[in-house]
């Protein structure tokens, strides 16, 4: 029996970020169906999963983007045999350049079909296309808002310049795919090493000082974790400063000194 048998409710979206938005969608159907697309994420693929506590179904754009409006319709009743609610935000489109909307929705389909309305924070309406322009900015506290949960990313573990610990301070130097990344500088963060979540401060950015390679590092504070591989999540903040380039390491230095005080009082506050 396919676990999408017993299932009678169902969300539909692209829900990148799992925000605010889509969280009014999400808590008032037994399961996830996600529209995946090809890069530039708040929150990519499989690591949606991760916001939400329903069972999580992924349609890949290129797989559904030929079928008519009434065609994928077809495609739920027949993906989930038992559906009788579908729950959608009130811009939803579907079906082959997007011809179908709400309207066409609720006459396509049999069942009952919920049209969430436009949610907003702050009167600022809640949207990712809205929140990517805010990490574009480095406005990571209204981003935090907008999502109603720390903006996090996950990398893997690379080789650095090997500077960090010799000459500045230690830093785990990731390789990140398919995030939308805030704007270049310096970032109160919080590391995920382990189960653990430690306080650290992170750059993003080009080292315009040393080598001129763009690069993602983040330094937790005030705790020796040792040589680390494999993978971390690093959740933002708040924006501290922009890149800016010194004119040697000893300022270099002196600056993230600054930064890392910077930090530890932001951090304190959360």
């Amino acid at each position: 029996m396919k676990l999408t048998n017993s299932i009678k409710s169902i969300a539909i979206g692209s829900f990148d970020g799992i925000h605010q938005g889509h969280r009014v969608l999400i808590g008032q159907v037994e399961a996830v169906v996600i529209i995946e697309r090809n890069g530039g994420y708040l929150t990519p693929g499989y690591k949606r999963s991760f916001c939400v506590e329903q069972p999580c179904f992924f349609y890949h754009f290129d797989k559904i983007k030929s079928l008519t409006a009434k065609a994928f319709v077809a495609k739920l009743k027949e993906d989930f045999p038992k559906l009788e609610t579908i729950v959608v935000g009130y811009d939803f489109g579907f079906g082959y350049k997007k011809e179908g909307d709400t309207e066409l929705l609720k006459k396509l389909f049999t069942g009952e079909v919920v049209v969430v309305k436009e949610v907003k924070s702050s009167n600022i309406s809640v949207h990712s296309r809205t929140i990517k322009k805010y990490i574009a900015k480095g406005n990571i506290k209204l981003v935090n808002q907008l999502l109603g949960r720390p903006f996090v990313i996950y990398g893997q573990i690379v080789s650095g310049q090997g500077l960090g610990k010799k000459e500045l301070v230690p830093t785990l130097n990731l390789k990140v795919h398919d995030y939308d990344l805030p704007k270049e500088g310096v970032y109160a963060t919080r590391t995920k090493i382990g189960d653990e979540w430690l306080d650290s401060v992170s750059f993003l950015g080009h080292r315009v000082t040393t080598d001129g390679s763009y690069a993602i590092e983040t330094h937790v504070i005030d705790k020796d974790i040792g040589v680390l591989t494999g993978s971390v999540w690093i959740a933002f903040v708040e924006f501290i400063r922009e890149n800016q380039k010194f004119r040697g390491l000893e300022d270099l230095k002196a600056q993230i000194k600054n930064d890392i005080e910077k930090a530890k009082q932001i951090l304190k506050l959360i």
